[in-house]
């Protein structure tokens, strides 16, 4: 058990009852149902246990019962069910994804991607972009699990076994002579997987805990610092031990994780204050497992708020001399991947350790450890005896060789247990073992080079799309500002290719008379291929760009996506900005257009209401573009009410909202 485990981290499901009767079967799988609708999967269980007596739906009971146990995180229990609801011919379209990962968590990784291949093969469009995503990658690193697996080092860990307990222990932390640890020990129970709600406890340390482990029996680490109908969890304390920053949130209520938010609680006279919600918690999204920095001047945190790689990423903010945070700052694609990264740790090395399922590992959660030199993150494994099949994660160290680890693998007290570890002193006590017969191999563990190219073609953006010819494109180091290359391109539109560097951002811009030029961004971070992938000493790769440029035509019109407003109001959202932005660098880039900007409304209000509000959202929109820098002469606010309907007799308020939208019209070239 987890703080980060909930049902708002689940995948939707959008499954309706379409079912009749009132024999006990049926009565027990709705039951259940509502209880898997609440989150509460520790008591939808027994009722699909209960249900599977009867002539239910295979398909879905089964589905059910595997969603049940992966989102309480018992990725290894869901596993059967998964593979009896694919027998049952399950039409949910990500169930061969979920049963991969909870393979993968069993060691059985030719199964897994077995899975995964046909995951890819078949997953319908409307899947989204970062499960796609996360997947092929994952494909890449089963098929590397060998080297991946071959990454052996000299570490005893050993269970803490005074200090765990059947339920949850994890996320250690030392503060002077005290461990400082999560763990699931509350009255209130957690419905979503049957346990104690998590609090924070503490205990004092031997001399040596490798031997025998804490002194005394843990207690609750501070009555103020505890709320008994919430989880509390994952404590990071400041560089003079004077206050701590914990995650506390997810009652079990329907909305699940997304109350999980940072608080902080600093020491006084009279001990502990009363934790306040931090300024940088998101009230949308899940934000836990903070982490100092050795100088107490940055904050490290995971979040699964808006704008992220995909899950859960890593993101940190400054703290100025006088205790106010900074906005916070997302750690990059080089770190943070489709998958969940959390559990974040500076070590003594100034090395960023954390914990992912998006990296090449051997488990759901691995534990990995990245390092930047000369503008370039390089994110490795930390390999066995630290890492398994089972989750790992919360991994930190209180001597240069001697640390803490948290993991869910066999042979523990039960769910998460603390470990120590010890480097350097012969084979460990852990007896996690890989799979006899992964597959893929990648051969021999020299040093490996990459050379990374771009390349591209330039297209007519009309119907049919056209291969550009003497289109001129420049590419353009972002960090000095100078292109790297120019070029025209040929009869089929092609251009390339480019040497690219690690870790740097560049942008394409393409122009041709007649068009629209054309700027596209392209990073390299998070591009980079991981040596366990690679199998021969130098690989070439090549990214290819595609950029399709609109025909500079007088009085075209080009409707402006995701440009909405809400009811009655006139002022730019914060979803509208980007695109604005977008805008404004067309007009910079065609110093000779002019441009009118139309606003639009649905039909739920006078027409002559409709009419001044249609002009007052365009001269928002114009205003928000000339703050940008660009001159007002350029520029027409026009308002045509709802006269120009997109969705005519709208009903739902999707539909009404595609009526209140933007649009823009070329006046001049």
């Amino acid at each position: 058990m987890r703080i980060y485990t909930s049902s708002a981290l689940g995948l939707a499901l959008g499954l309706t009852l379409a079912l009749s009767g009132c024999n006990p079967a049926m009565q027990a799988y709705k039951k259940g149902v509502r209880h898997f609708d609440a989150g509460e999967y520790n008591l939808a269980l027994p009722q699909f246990e209960k249900a599977a007596k009867g002539s239910i739906d295979a398909a879905r009971l089964n589905y059910y019962t595997a969603e049940s146990y992966r989102l309480s995180n018992r990725f290894g229990e869901a596993a059967p069910f998964y593979q009896k609801a694919l027998e049952a011919n399950t039409t949910e379209p990500e169930t061969r994804f979920n049963y991969a990962y909870a393979l993968k968590s069993q060691g059985n990784y030719t199964a897994a991607l077995e899975q995964l291949q046909q995951f890819v093969a078949n997953a319908p469009k409307t899947t989204a972009k970062p499960v796609v995503d996360k997947a092929k990658r994952e494909i890449e690193t089963l098929k590397a699990i060998n080297a991946i697996a071959a990454n052996k080092l000299e570490i005893t860990l050993r269970n803490m076994s005074n200090l765990n307990s059947p339920n949850s222990e994890f996320a250690p932390v030392i503060r002077g002579d005290e461990l400082i640890f999560t763990a699931s020990r509350k009255e209130t129970q957690y419905k979503n997987n049957g346990q104690p709600m998590l609090g924070l406890y503490k205990t004092k340390l031997n001399a040596r805990p490798d031997e025998t482990g804490t002194t005394a029996a843990p207690e609750p680490f501070s009555t103020n610092v505890f709320q008994g109908d919430v989880n509390e969890g994952t404590p990071a304390f400041s560089k003079d031990g004077k206050a701590i920053v914990f995650a506390r949130g997810n009652n079990g209520k329907r909305k699940g994780g997304l109350d999980v938010d940072l608080y902080i609680s600093r020491l006084g006279e009279g001990g502990w204050s009363q934790p306040q919600r931090l300024p940088i918690s998101d009230s949308l999204a899940w934000d836990g497992s903070p982490a100092f920095s050795g100088d107490g001047r940055t904050l490290y945190f995971a979040s699964n708020r808006a704008g992220g790689a995909g899950g859960i990423d890593l993101y940190r903010t400054s703290i100025d001399a006088s205790g106010r945070f900074s906005r916070p700052v997302n750690m990059g694609r080089d770190i943070n991947t489709p998958g969940d990264e959390m559990f974040p740790y500076v070590g003594p090395n100034a090395k960023l350790y954390f914990a992912s399922d998006g990296h090449p590992g051997l488990g759901k959660l691995d534990v990995f450890v990245a390092t930047r030199s000369q503008g370039v993150t390089r994110v490795e494994n930390m390999g066995q005896p630290i890492n398994s099949p089972a989750d790992d994660f919360g991994l930190i160290y209180v001597k240069p060789t001697e640390g803490y680890l948290a993991s869910n693998r066999p042979g523990g007290k039960g769910d998460d247990d603390i470990y120590f570890f010890q480097e350097g002193t012969g084979t460990s006590t852990d007896t996690t073992t890989i799979a006899q017969n992964p597959p893929g191999s990648t051969g021999t563990n020299a040093p490996k080079v990459v050379r990374y190219f771009l390349a591209g073609t330039v297209s007519v953006n009309d119907s049919p799309v056209l291969p550009l010819d003497s289109a001129k494109v420049r590419v353009i180091d972002d960090a000095t500002g100078q292109p790297i290359a120019e070029i025209v391109t040929d009869q089929t539109g092609s251009f390339g290719k480019y040497p690219l560097q690690e870790g740097k951002d560049y942008t394409i811009l393409a122009e041709r008379k007649g068009f629209l030029t054309r700027r596209e961004q392209f990073t390299m971070q998070g591009k980079s291929i991981p040596q366990v992938f690679l199998t021969k000493a130098q690989t070439d790769t090549t990214f290819y760009v595609p950029l399709l440029l609109d025909k500079s035509v007088l009085n075209k019109t080009f409707v402006l996506e995701n440009i909405y407003y809400d009811l009655d109001k006139y002022n730019i959202r914060a979803d509208a900005a980007p695109e604005l932005d977008k805008i404004v660098v067309i007009l910079k880039d065609n110093p000779t257009l002019k441009l009118e900007l139309s606003s639009h409304t649905d039909v739920r209000a006078p027409d002559a209401y409709n009419m001044k509000l249609s002009q007052n959202r365009a001269k928002s929109a114009v205003d928000y573009i000339v703050s940008q820098g660009i001159s007002a002469d350029r520029l027409v606010a026009k308002g045509y009410g709802e006269t120009r309907l997109v969705v005519k007799n709208a009903k739902t308020e999707e539909e009404h909202q595609r009526n209140r939208r933007t649009e823009i019209k070329i006046l001049e070239l």
